[in-house]
């Protein structure tokens, strides 16, 4: 999705409550919840998914105001529910109610769009998600540059500047989503064949925390058209949206680094500049000597 600029009206020194052209009511995000008749269906329904980490003190900024505009149901903190979990149930939900006849829910499934705070990580997280869902019509996904790179949301027209969090900017941005036009984004799939061993086992092991953004490999089953005789087939699948493949060093040791010492990533300028020292020792500019793959 690409964002194109409008001009919202309208200003309140308080919480303003939902807003009706992005509002979702709770039956359709609650399964179970009491069934409720509404008027007129919301122009353009999102759901909220937001990094409270990303950010420094930003992201968890960002979930109240949001939650002060829409219904606190539309607003998920990824570091407390995964988003993969939040839209099974969802798109479960809707296929139920759709089954059941309800209106409400075939014009949410047409007209649903996504909105993702966080870097570049947690954006490709919710495509991925989003891709493995299969759906027949996939929501588009709304980035807001909330990391320290913040590469994809700027390929796509969002800007790389991290936003600001008061009622006045969100509208802003959800007036933008309203009226963005779809861009389509690669989907590369990777097929791994490896020759049966004579002996043992030849499952690769998988890292213990792998990030979000990659998906592990899979084992394809006996019946799966990818399969060779006499090989074990994998599948997996990445994003991409803009990059020149040396990066990957430098943005897994700004990862590792931040895992390690959150205290010292607050603010996107000091993020950038340990991203600059980084990519001076790893890579960009001079390999570092110390790396066995650069002697």
């Amino acid at each position: 999705m690409e964002g194109e600029a409008e001009t919202v009206v309208g200003s309140c020194s308080k919480p303003c409550g939902p807003l009706e052209d992005y509002y979702i009511p709770d039956y359709i995000l609650k399964p179970g919840a009491q069934q409720v008749l509404v008027d007129h269906a919301a122009p353009c329904p999102v759901v909220v998914f937001i990094n409270s980490r990303s950010g420094g003190q930003l992201g968890s900024s960002l979930i109240k105001t949001y939650r002060e505009l829409l219904n606190e149901a539309q607003v998920f903190d990824l570091s407390k529910e995964a988003p993969d979990k939040v839209l099974h149930r969802l798109y479960a939900n809707l296929e139920r109610l759709k089954m059941e006849g309800d209106i409400l829910a075939v014009q949410i499934w047409r007209t649903l769009r996504l909105i993702v705070a966080g870097g570049d990580g947690t954006a490709s997280w919710l495509l991925g998600v989003v891709s493995d869902l299969k759906l027949s019509h996939p929501p588009p996904v709304a980035t807001v540059p909330l990391g320290t790179g913040n590469n994809l949301p700027f390929s796509f027209g969002w800007g790389k500047k991290n936003p600001s969090t008061d009622q006045e900017a969100v509208k802003s941005f959800l007036g933008l989503v309203k009226h963005a036009k779809e861009i389509k984004i690669d989907s590369w799939h990777i097929i791994l064949r490896m020759r049966v061993p004579e002996e043992g086992p030849c499952d690769p092991i998988a890292p213990l925390d792998l990030p979000h953004s990659l998906h592990a490999f899979h084992r394809v089953s006996s019946s799966d058209s990818l399969n060779m005789e006499g090989y074990h087939t994998f599948r997996g699948g990445f994003w991409n949206y803009f990059s020149m493949g040396m990066d990957a060093e430098v943005s897994y040791a700004f990862h590792s680094e931040r895992k390690k010492n959150p205290e010292k990533f607050k603010n996107q300028l000091t993020n950038q500049g340990t991203y600059a020292k980084l990519g001076l020792k790893q890579g960009w500019f001079c390999a570092s000597l110390s790396q066995p793959s650069s002697r």
